[in-house]
């Protein structure tokens, strides 16, 4: 089975073309590494593009939908249904010439993500989520992980930035995990891909603080369908509002809590 609905067809069809000039900017980025004026501003303009290839896209597919965008913020139309946008989660990532970045797209239905594309142009993979249809990569389906000791898990986080009013806490919740587990934590650089590796079997568990809805919108479905869990830090749903995500394979969700509360 895949998935081949129409919302699917064209959340697929926008980020494949968009990947396009990601791809092409990505093969300059060595070059300007070594330059004067640095990637930055490129990289900027690289974002730009990214997304607006995706909202011409999507608009011209469903030109009544809302858009809610990291970089323009929010196009209002009808807000039962809303695109939500990512055109680079891993940006320091791209920025540096390291290759593990992603495009993330949402589609919420009355305030609930109803499908998900998070896309990594490097490696080719497209993990995709729809609600009752499951989680797919590259048309294969995912399941989370069955470990269920948290010492034997491989778990992701992020952050925090310097500037961080919780930075204290993130690295106390850091230092509390490591004693935990016998692999050292993993810190990727792309929020939506640690929660896509979730969703497919790749990690165990995933934490992190002051992530914005565009950065997680469609990990959230892509982990539910695949059979995780998606909580706040106290395993309750107030991770957009209170923005701090939890997301764990099935069996070691309460165990994480713990160490979290």
């Amino acid at each position: 089975m895949r998935l081949s609905s129409a919302n699917i067809n064209v959340m697929i069809k926008a980020c494949r073309k968009a990947a396009k000039t990601l791809i092409r900017d990505f093969g300059e980025i060595e070059k300007l590494q070594v330059s004067v004026k640095g990637p930055g501003d490129f990289v900027t303009i690289s974002d730009k593009k990214v997304e607006e290839i995706l909202i011409e896209e999507l608009g011209k597919a469903r030109p009544n939908y809302s858009i809610l965008s990291e970089e323009i913020g929010e196009i209002k139309n009808d807000e039962s249904f809303k695109w939500i946008i990512d055109p680079i989660d891993g940006t320091a990532n791209f920025l540096h010439g390291i290759p593990h970045f992603g495009i993330s797209v949402g589609l919420e239905k009355n305030k609930e993500i109803i499908c998900g594309i998070i896309f990594d142009p490097i490696k080719d993979e497209i993990f995709a989520a729809e609600k009752g249809n499951g989680s797919y990569l590259n048309n294969q389906r995912m399941r989370v992980s069955v470990r269920s000791k948290l010492k034997d898990c491989i778990i992701f986080t992020g952050g925090p930035k310097r500037t961080s009013k919780d930075r204290d806490l993130a690295i106390e919740e850091y230092k509390k995990f490591s004693s935990k587990v016998l692999i050292p934590i993993r810190k990727m650089g792309s929020a939506s891909l640690d929660m896509a590796y979730v969703a497919a079997g790749r990690c165990d568990g995933f934490w992190q603080r002051n992530l914005n809805y565009w950065d997680i919108a469609a990990g959230i479905i892509l982990v539910k369908e695949a059979g995780g869990f998606v909580t706040d830090f106290k395993g309750n749903n107030e991770y957009v509002e209170n923005k701090t995500i939890l997301v764990t394979n099935s069996r070691i969700n309460e165990e994480m809590i713990e160490i979290l509360k």
